[in-house]
């Protein structure tokens, strides 16, 4: 008898997602000209244990996402949802039981960490403002860290500047993971770091997500990385996610077209399929978040815009002939192809 896997739980969810900055017309305290619309009502689920991948240019609101769902930021408008619970408008004190639960890894090791305190004091940092006393002491713990990420545990007493880029990136690794987190979102962690050491950090996050079954929140824009490591992607554009769904249909069965020009610029391994693959380039530059297009977002560049893409914007939602999860926001989609096994 065939065994029926439960799915996964929600462990987050975010819906009618919404941050605007606001633009001030000359200085700090004069009146306000506008809002940059970062993000404009994205809804996103991520589950236990999920690597879930968020990918698009920059600007696109990738990074004030991440921001949001971890609450550094407090949304516009919209809701987000941990683990059951209403954490949208949460004041400090509210959110001190789950903070430990959610962590961040940011995109620059060099600026991420304090070149005044050693490696130990950065690690243990977030233990110390929780009170949390491991067994065995904070040392220790610090050491099994560092050890976990692929670092000497003698290094406990050094500088983050004696240390490399990857290196400081790992260190920025152990002190997200010094807490237990169920979620880690990991804000472009290998796009300011060598080409050969990016493959060494993110098989570093893929096998802590395995081994420790961690969710993760990746974002980046190098669709590559993005494909090793995620299970679940949505692409961004202009503050709106465009296309959700699992790696393998979105990569084999774009929907969108600018998902389908995003993976046309993605180079390929082999010599032949490099020389004869089909290459899209958009026009124009991206519009301003601050005054979007109306209707669908992409249009402005889009090669199959027609009048309603103008005057009616498209709801991010299960396409005919699709694959169950495979949502797009297009009123003319790519058509649907096969993926070969």
């Amino acid at each position: 008898m065939t065994e029926v896997v439960a799915p996964a739980k929600e462990l987050l969810t975010a819906s009618g997602l919404k941050m605007h900055f606001p633009v001030r017309a000359n200085g700090l305290f004069s009146r306000k000209a506008g809002v940059v619309q970062a993000v404009d009502g994205i809804d996103l689920t991520v589950h236990e244990g999920e690597s879930f991948g968020l990918v698009g240019e920059s600007g696109c609101g990738k990074s004030t996402t991440g921001r949001l769902i971890t609450r550094l930021l407090e949304p516009t408008a919209g809701t987000i949802t941990y683990g059951g619970q209403d954490i949208t408008h949460a004041t400090r004190k509210q959110l001190a039981p789950i903070r430990s639960e959610i962590q961040m890894i940011f995109q620059d090791p060099y600026s991420s960490l304090n070149p005044r305190h050693t490696v130990g004091s950065i690690i243990a940092g977030p233990m110390e403002i929780n009170g949390i006393n491991p067994v065995g002491g904070r040392q220790k713990r610090v050491q099994e860290l560092l050890e976990t990420v692929g670092l000497n545990p003698e290094h406990y007493n050094r500088y983050p500047h004696e240390f490399s880029g990857g290196q400081r990136q790992r260190i920025g690794v152990a002190r997200a993971l010094a807490l237990q987190p169920k979620l880690i979102v990991a804000d472009e962690p290998v796009s300011a770091l060598d080409v050969s050491i990016q493959a060494q950090v993110v098989n570093l996050l893929q096998r802590l997500q395995r081994e420790l079954g961690i969710a993760f929140v990746f974002i980046a824009h190098d669709l590559a990385v993005v494909r090793h490591f995620s299970q679940r992607i949505a692409v961004m554009y202009l503050g709106k996610i465009v296309e959700i769904a699992d790696r393998a249909d979105l990569y084999g069965n774009p929907q969108h077209p600018y998902t389908h020009a995003l993976l046309s610029s993605v180079p390929d391994a082999d010599p032949d399929s490099e020389r004869h693959r089909e290459r899209i380039r958009l026009t124009g530059d991206v519009p301003s978040p601050i005054n979007p297009p109306s209707g669908c977002r992409f249009r402005t560049r889009c090669w199959k815009a027609q009048d309603i893409c103008a005057s009616e914007e498209p709801p991010l939602m299960q396409l005919s002939g699709a694959t169950e999860g495979h949502r797009a926001a297009c009123h003319f989609p790519e058509p649907r192809q096969v993926v070969p096994e």
